[in-house]
This record gives structure tokens, sequence and C-alpha cells, in this order.
């Protein structure tokens, strides 16, 4: 980042070329650049399990839009190696292309410190493609209100929609002045307390899953070896991207 306070709208300048919406036969999501191998075609993209396993278990194609550059690619199940965490509602695909036909940044954003969890009360972005408008890719805010370390989750304070799940969320680190990503979009939880759908939280799953995965793999041949095989995906949780 420059040396001018970091603002939102810089940060959502600068996180945005890292942002691809996912496609599949059953819906779409929201994913982002984790990770690009130095010096070949070889990158990493994170989002939500919940929004490919689907594709993973029947080995179904997989489209990524990179609205920055207005290009997309297709991914088939040979051509790809996946890793889920089922528990933690993350993924990582692992795809091969060259630069000049699916043109994203040469290097990842920067992941927040392992080990480490935002305190409560700190304001949080996102960003996604939300089914209202799927084609435009939007900006969304709000503070933390816990961290659950069992889940490796936030709580956020602030709206989450279909098609967002997968989007990075990201911290303005001002003593850095850089942008942080520190989780991936999971769900949203209504409260239903009373018996009618009032304003609920927002579900951040952390990097920590992304974390372990880091330069792990040096070729899709290789990450295939490891790739665990496809499972049946258990049903949707509530608040959890369903539809298309």
């Amino acid at each position: 980042m420059d040396a001018e306070p970091l603002t939102w709208p810089k940060a959502v300048e600068y996180t945005r070329p890292f942002v691809v919406k996912i496609s599949t036969p059953r819906g779409t999501g929201t994913g982002f650049l984790l990770y690009r191998l130095e010096g070949s075609d070889l990158y990493g993209i994170a989002t939500a399990a919940h929004v490919i396993d689907h594709a993973h278990y029947w080995e179904q194609p997989i489209r990524f839009h990179h609205p920055n550059s207005q290009t997309s690619v297709l991914v088939r199940h040979e051509e790809r190696a996946i890793f889920l965490d089922e528990q933690r509602d993350t993924a990582v695909i692992l795809h091969s292309i060259g630069s000049k036909d699916f043109p994203l940044p040469a290097k990842p954003p920067i992941l927040a410190p392992e080990k480490k969890c935002l305190k409560v009360g700190n304001e949080v972005g996102w960003l996604g493609f939300p089914a209202v408008s799927s084609s435009n890719l939007c900006f969304f805010s709000g503070r933390t209100s816990c961290f659950i370390s069992k889940d490796h989750a936030y709580l956020i304070d602030g709206v989450a929609i279909n098609g967002v799940s997968g989007g990075p969320t990201f911290h303005l680190n001002q003593p850095t002045q850089d942008v942080l990503i520190i989780g991936v979009v999971s769900a949203y939880i209504a409260n239903r307390a009373t018996g009618e759908t009032l304003p609920g939280l927002s579900v951040v799953q952390d990097v920590s899953h992304f974390q372990e995965l880091l330069a792990k793999f040096q070729s899709i041949a290789e990450a295939k070896k490891n790739e665990a095989p496809p499972q049946k995906p258990p049903p949707n949780p509530e608040g959890k991207d369903a539809t298309p």
C-alpha cells in the first residue's frame, strides 16, 4: 500500500484484483487468489467449502470469472486439485493456467498472522457477488462481535447475502498501512428467537486452513496425489448459500 492514510475505498481498490466469482452447476459464490507459485502458472483460489463441495463430489466443472480483467476460465475435475475442510467451511482450488489467459495478480494478498485473531470491536470489510446483484462485486462492512476459537470463526455485526460466501474478509492494519485478509465469509445467522426473522450476525471463518496449505505443493500432479477423495457434501446449514 502507499504511504497515504489507509481508507476503505483504498482497501477495496487494493483487494478487488484478487477476487473472482465462482460458478458451478449448482450456484455461485466468491473466491480470491490465495497462492501463486513464483515462476509458474500454478495458483490457488480460496473460498468457502460449501460453495464448491457439490461440484467436487460430482466432479463437475467450476468457472472462475475475474471482473478486474473481464476474463473467465472453466476448470474441469482433471485439471484441478481441491482441498476442503468441511468443519472450518474453507476450501482451496489449485489450478494452472497462463497469466495472459487469466491475469490474476503476480502476488497474493497478505494473510493475517498465524495464531492471531482480531480483538472484539475492530472494523472489517468483505467483498462478494450478492445474489441481489450477482454481476457486481459489492463491498460490505461490520465489526467483530466475538471470535470462537474452537470453530476458527468470527461473528461479525454485518450482513452476508447468498453469493458472497467465500469472499475475502479484510482488516485495515493502520500501523503498517497493509490490508490483511482475516478470513472468508461463511454464513449469515438470522435471529429467530422470537419466531420472526430479525437481523443477526455473519460468520467469517479464519485463515488457519489456508496457512496450513500455503506453499505445500509445486505442481497440479503433486497436489492431485494428495487430494482427498470427494465425499458427499452435508446438507446445507441454515444461512449458507444454497441457490444460484
